[in-house]
């Protein structure tokens, strides 16, 4: 797979077929995703041992944005050296079934088939928050930092909004305030979303990052690497405030791409690690003229 690194509510589109003279040329026929996720399965299997499951979910943007998705299972293995001891004398198994909840569970150390197919039920163009943006419109945001981080805040407090009223319809005593304590965190989310998402100009990028690294309680934690080797700066994202459940998380980006390399989460419930939801996602954003096809993994 070659491509070159360039490294819910309010939803807004506005639609154009070509691309203008303003817009910067595109280096390929899709903006493609790819993102592993890493995580231990959240239940024991065989005699009580834990495994490491691994997933690739791919999506690719067309210059009118249209879009597709490929996702697949990369197998799964022994989590630890203890698991993998457990696992050996176990008779070291190649796949483990179990129900829950009424479902079948299946796992297995082999691949699954994967899929990949036109997205559904989303309109066209690259979202970014909750709008739809063309091409054009996504070339042209600010390239500024306090521009960028104007725009970025106009668009999370009108979500708040719609957020507060729709959640009074069904708990009366919701509150704008709910949502405006975890403000910091949403705008670091946001600009760590222009990294790699969608295709940014390369001026937006590196503002995205500099609205990511000064917002208010996100923190510097120096360089560091990736399960893939790659080397960027690591930051911690504000921790939001919620009742029962700590999230924890920190991105690592390539200071000299401005992309986003990995996002690590770390989630806690009473004290205890929620397996399943906590692991490590690594990304490759990049133009591609590749055809959407089922993720093979990295």
């Amino acid at each position: 797979m070659r491509f070159t690194l360039a490294v819910a509510a309010g939803l807004i589109f506005a639609g154009t077929a070509a691309v203008p003279a303003s817009a910067a040329a595109p280096k390929g026929a899709y903006w493609r995703v790819e993102t592993t996720f890493t995580t231990t399965h959240p239940r024991p299997v065989g005699s009580g041992y834990y495994l490491t499951e691994r997933s690739v979910s791919t999506e690719w943007l067309s210059l009118k944005g249209k879009s597709w998705s490929g996702f697949r299972k990369l197998g799964a293995k022994p989590a630890t050296a203890k698991d993998e001891a457990a696992w050996r004398a176990d008779g070291s198994p190649t796949t483990w079934d179990y129900r829950t909840e009424g479902m079948k569970v299946r796992l297995s150390v082999k691949p699954d088939k994967g899929f990949v197919g036109p997205a559904k039920g989303q309109p066209d163009g690259f979202r970014l928050g909750q709008k739809y943006l063309t091409y054009q419109q996504l070339q042209s945001l600010p390239a500024d930092t306090e521009a960028l981080r104007k725009y970025l805040l106009a668009d999370i407090n009108a979500w708040i909004d719609w957020a507060a009223e729709e959640a009074k319809t069904t708990s009366p005593n919701s509150k704008k305030e709910d949502w405006l304590v975890n403000l910091d965190r949403y705008v670091a989310e946001r600009a760590g979303e222009l990294l790699y998402a969608n295709p940014a100009p390369d001026k937006v990028r590196t503002a995205a990052y500099q609205v990511l690294k000064t917002t208010k309680g996100v923190s510097d934690l120096g360089r560091a690497k990736d399960p893939l080797g790659r080397s960027g700066r690591q930051l911690a994202l504000p921790i939001p405030s919620s009742e029962g459940s700590v999230l924890k998380q920190q991105l690592l980006v390539d200071t000299e791409a401005m992309t986003l390399l990995a996002k690590y989460t770390d989630t806690k419930a009473g004290g205890k690690a929620m397996l399943g939801k906590s692991g490590v996602q690594t990304f490759r954003a990049g133009w591609t003229n590749d055809k959407p096809a089922v993720p093979g993994g990295s």
